[in-house]
């Protein structure tokens, strides 16, 4: 399995882990997520092999956010899940996947111990 990485150009935090992936000689597959988001299948595994809920990756900062009433606690976990895919903005980043585990590189610095 190759090192991917969930990646939005314009958010530093997720340029500042593609340079550590780039400092450590890392090969890997970059996906913008914003164009093509992961399918339900992946979101759940990503999930799962994170162990967090849905609640937990999504973007509490984005308008989106707000805009949906996500901070509802009542809530489903699949209706989270169907809300970061129609809109992928919701989904933290950047995820980074290695052979030795995933990561969230917030900060940056997480990615370090799947390195």
């Amino acid at each position: 399995m190759s090192t991917k990485i969930y990646h939005n150009a314009r958010c530093s935090k997720s340029r500042a882990t593609v340079a550590i992936l780039e400092q450590n000689d890392i090969d890997f597959e970059v996906v913008n997520y914003l164009v093509n988001p992961p399918s339900e299948s992946e979101l759940k595994s990503i999930l799962k092999d994170l162990d967090i809920s849905a609640r937990e990756l999504l973007r509490r900062g984005e308008s989106k956010f707000k805009e949906l009433g996500l901070s509802d606690k009542s809530l489903s976990e699949d209706y989270l899940i169907k809300s970061m895919l129609e809109f992928p903005i919701l989904i933290e980043r950047p995820i980074v996947r290695t052979e030795k585990g995933i990561a969230i590189g917030r900060p940056p610095e997480n990615v370090n111990s799947i390195l």
